[in-house]
């Protein structure tokens, strides 16, 4: 596994190392790598495109990092900035102990909001898939005023379309079961766990890069990743307590939202996307034929429809 890792990242060294293509000589722009200290943590993100063009914040799921828009990023630079950070614990970030670092999803937006004031975002949109949801609502329900739009990818505010396996780790949390959870989550983040995420709902195998699942899987590997997944893992469910406040940040504020998601997910189903519909009539929907990672095949898809829906709605 070692040896595959390392053959990717020379693979990637090789492929920054090519004359500039087509795309880029059009205006398309390969993200940047930057770092910067919020709170004490160093906190790494990616950006792309043109500060003085709309901004998209992106916020990542599990058990993945800000690698997951790698590809969406160049697709829109030319026409958006686009900045992706890795929360405190995932990727290139700050790896804090438990012990010494709460992690829960109420700290995660707390350091993800802290970063926007410190990088001097003042008004985006914000794109959600999966963990990026519960960190991205509250920063969207705490600071509606800056929020230009919402995009959504699988990323659930309502009870319905919880899949059937997700919804037992709920009652089991609930129910104080940490022995049970913990098993659940090692399973979860083995490797065979991590590419099923990829894979299952796939709408053909050949179009998942194995790069997606092996970053992810070689990043939560890391001595220290496991009891910090763990704790985040375990804090899920207090997530759900909050989905009536989001929906009445829905209700009030009625945001722009564009909702983009693989309709074969296991995880958050098809009804969770119809669902925001309850609160935001006007939400755009386009169900895909793939799964919770959609992301790895139709970022030109969903680049296009984020373009016309921005455009439509004045953010351009």
């Amino acid at each position: 596994m070692k040896t595959k890792i390392f053959l990717l990242i020379c693979a990637s060294l090789w492929l920054t190392s090519l004359p500039k293509s087509d795309a880029q000589e059009a205006g398309f722009d390969k993200p940047k790598f930057k770092t910067v200290k919020v709170d004490g943590l160093t906190i790494f993100y990616r950006e792309a495109g043109d500060p003085t063009k709309p901004t998209i914040l992106l916020l990542h799921g599990f058990p993945s990092t800000s690698h997951m828009y790698e590809s969406l990023m160049t697709d829109l630079s030319a026409s958006y900035h686009l900045i992706a950070p890795d929360y405190p614990g995932f990727g290139n970030s700050s790896l804090p102990e438990p012990g010494h670092f709460i992690y829960s999803f109420d700290h995660l937006a707390t350091i993800i909001e802290d970063f926007v004031q410190t990088i001097g975002l003042n008004k985006f949109s914000i794109y959600m898939q999966d963990y990026g949801g519960p960190v991205g609502f509250r920063l969207a329900s705490a600071y509606p005023n800056k929020i230009s739009a919402l995009i959504i990818q699988n990323a659930n505010a309502y009870t319905t379309g919880l899949g059937a396996g997700f919804s037992n780790i709920m009652k089991m949390e609930q129910a104080g079961d940490r022995d049970g959870v913990e098993k659940i989550l090692r399973q979860i983040i083995s490797f065979d766990g991590i590419k099923s995420q990829y894979t299952e709902g796939a709408a053909s195998l050949e179009n998942i890069a194995p790069e997606a699942y092996l970053t992810d899987y070689y990043y939560v590997q890391r001595p220290g990743s496991v009891d910090i997944q763990s704790a985040l893992f375990y804090d899920y469910h207090n997530n759900l307590t909050q989905y009536p406040q989001w929906q009445r940040y829905f209700r009030d504020h009625r945001p722009p939202t564009l909702i983009v998601w693989g309709k074969n997910d296991p995880i958050f189903t098809a009804p969770g996307a119809s669902a925001y519909q309850e609160d935001l009539p006007n939400a755009e929907i386009h169900l895909l034929n793939g799964g919770h990672f959609a992301l790895v095949e139709y970022h030109h898809e969903i680049a296009a429809h984020i373009t016309t829906f921005l455009v439509k709605n004045g953010i351009k």
